[in-house]
């Protein structure tokens, strides 16, 4: 027998020897009525198939929590692809990115995919959830994984498996077929409860059940725009021949790494130069906006921009609207969340509205203003001593995370705007059937933010990084849809950079701590990549506003 301490009840459990989760669940006599989906097991997820054969830590997660809903989701990806292989045999499957609360399924099954076929694969998906099929787990040297997806004819997971270097792999089986994914599924086709499946663009989009309500399906957004982003990315990705990180690594392995940055670099550029070129040409624009999400890289865009535009006689006024923060106690009072009792650091009420309306109107009267600064370590607004006037032939450029936020500029006529939404929408694929989370992207480029210039540990921005996505839900993403365009800020090779600073940070975090699983999470996907130094980045690449080395002043 050996100890295992249930932190959801609070008390230790005598179990025996190898046990299953599942098993220790049941002991444990919990009641999850949207779980249990997995578990963290000193701090490591695990899937309920996991055998304990020392004394643990045991927390038992359902859908409310992150870990437990990729658990899930990655179940449903499986049971897709399984779904796709019994009804279109040969066809190619590709789960690309996630976009309106569901993730995009790119299907080649040989005719133009139609709302017959999303019935007949989401029909087909229901049975093998209803017939409760074993979802078997297997690990096994990679050589023998390598060869048994060669055998398949899955080049893109064969690279990826050449390419990591790992000893042993574990893949997964439902009947006859088998895959393998980044990170543990469920343990049966029937604990699936919920989802859904519609035709979507010229693909498929396949909906999970909320995270805030997992009795309900995530709510159906049309982000038209942002899926187009992401189809402009695909295609420079078809450009440079990488589409998952097994092609990326083959690249790397080749020397290519130079002409990667260079091509990224130059695709990035012709696209900020062209959204400049947009301005120009549109009839009386006196505000371009630029919002976006934390670690987006709203800074350096708005300086590559305002670079653009005075190549095309342009000159533009840059406003941040971090200086706009109201004093403490307002601020206090503007952050505070009182349905929970937590405070909202993103809320748009912590801006003083008031003033930057009255501002803007002036410069647009050309008018001289003195722009206020804010002072972060008193909580006062200062004089700047920095003062502003628009004249002929400029622009104002105000850039902050509530930028496109209709109530921030509700005094200014909506024909002298023009607006942009950037975020860091990672493209590249582990393989067909893993993509990588965006959010990612952004939660390691703020890690090596914040320790480079704030001084905070991996830790603290990992316990922060919740309550910003939830401020990022609430404040920005409504809006995205509003903007004019949008640029997709995340580089090609970015994460394989990002890894040489990010892998020490999160190597920091104590296994003692509710952050070391997903500091594990992150350290061991990064470990797929082939890394790059940074040292080959121009000094101009938006990337340097994280990593450093940049030739703009910040």
């Amino acid at each position: 027998m050996l100890q295992i301490y249930c932190k959801n009840k609070g008390q230790n459990y005598q179990v025996k020897i190898g046990s299953t989760l599942n098993e220790v669940y049941k002991q444990c006599n919990l009641e999850m009525p949207y779980g249990p989906i997995c578990a963290k097991v000193n701090n490591v997820v695990e899937g309920l198939n996991f055998r304990v054969y020392h004394n643990k830590v045991v927390e038992f997660m359902d859908m409310h929590q992150s870990s437990a809903s990729r658990n899930y989701t990655r179940t449903l990806f499986f049971i897709l692809c399984k779904a796709i292989h019994d009804l279109y045999p040969g066809s190619e499957v590709i789960i690309d990115t996630a976009v309106s609360n569901g993730y995009y399924v790119n299907l080649q099954i040989g005719h133009e995919v139609t709302e017959d076929d999303a019935t007949k694969i989401s029909t087909r998906m229901q049975e093998i959830i209803d017939a409760k099929i074993p979802i078997r787990r297997f690990e096994v040297m990679t050589d023998e994984a390598i060869k048994m997806f060669e055998d398949k004819g899955d080049e893109a997971k064969v690279k990826l498996l050449k390419s990591i270097g790992s000893l042993y792999t574990t893949y997964y089986q439902i009947d006859d077929y088998v895959d393998y994914y980044y990170g543990a599924l469920l343990t049966n086709t029937s604990d699936i409860y919920l989802f859904g499946l519609i035709k979507y663009q010229d693909g498929l989009l396949l909906r999970t059940p909320s995270k805030e309500d997992p009795s309900q399906l995530g709510e159906l957004i049309r982000q038209d725009k942002m899926f187009e982003i992401f189809k402009e990315q695909h295609h420079w990705q078809y450009i440079l021949g990488v589409r998952t990180v097994g092609d990326f690594n083959d690249a790397v392995k080749k020397g290519l790494t130079t002409d990667l940055i260079n091509i990224s670099e130059a695709l990035q550029e012709k696209k900020i130069s062209q959204i400049a070129d947009e301005i120009s040409l549109r009839q009386g624009v006196r505000i371009v906006l630029i919002a976006g999400p934390s670690s987006s890289g709203k800074t350096t865009f708005c300086k590559r921009l305002s670079i653009q535009l005075l190549a095309n006689g342009i000159r533009p006024l840059q406003i941040s609207l971090d200086d706009y923060f109201v004093d403490y106690p307002e601020y206090f009072k503007a952050i505070m969340e009182y349905e929970n009792g937590e405070f909202d650091y993103e809320s748009i009420y912590a801006l003083d509205i008031d003033l930057l309306n009255q501002q803007i109107s002036s410069l647009f009267r050309g008018e001289v203003i003195e722009l206020p600064k804010y002072n972060f370590q008193t909580g006062k607004s200062e004089k700047s001593g920095k003062k502003l006037q628009l004249g002929k032939n400029q622009v104002l450029v105000v850039e902050g995370i509530h930028a496109l936020n209709p109530e921030l500029t509700a005094q200014i006529p909506e024909n002298e705007k023009f607006k942009v939404y950037i975020s860091a929408l990672t493209s590249i694929l582990l393989d067909d059937h893993n993509y990588i989370p965006t959010t990612d992207n952004r939660l390691l480029r703020r890690i090596i933010r914040d320790n480079k210039y704030r001084g905070v540990t991996a830790q603290e921005t990992i316990k922060r990084w919740p309550s910003v996505r939830a401020g990022e839900n609430k404040w920005i993403f409504p809006f995205q849809e509003n903007a004019d365009t949008m640029f997709n800020t995340a580089m090609l090779y970015e994460l394989a950079v990002i890894k040489e600073q990010a892998l020490p940070l999160l190597e920091q975090v104590p296994e003692n701590c509710e952050e070391y699983s997903e500091a594990y999470r992150l350290s061991k996907f990064l470990r797929y990549l082939s890394p790059i130094p940074n040292r080959a980045l121009p000094p101009t690449s938006l990337i340097r506003e994280f990593l450093g080395g940049s030739s703009f002043r910040y």
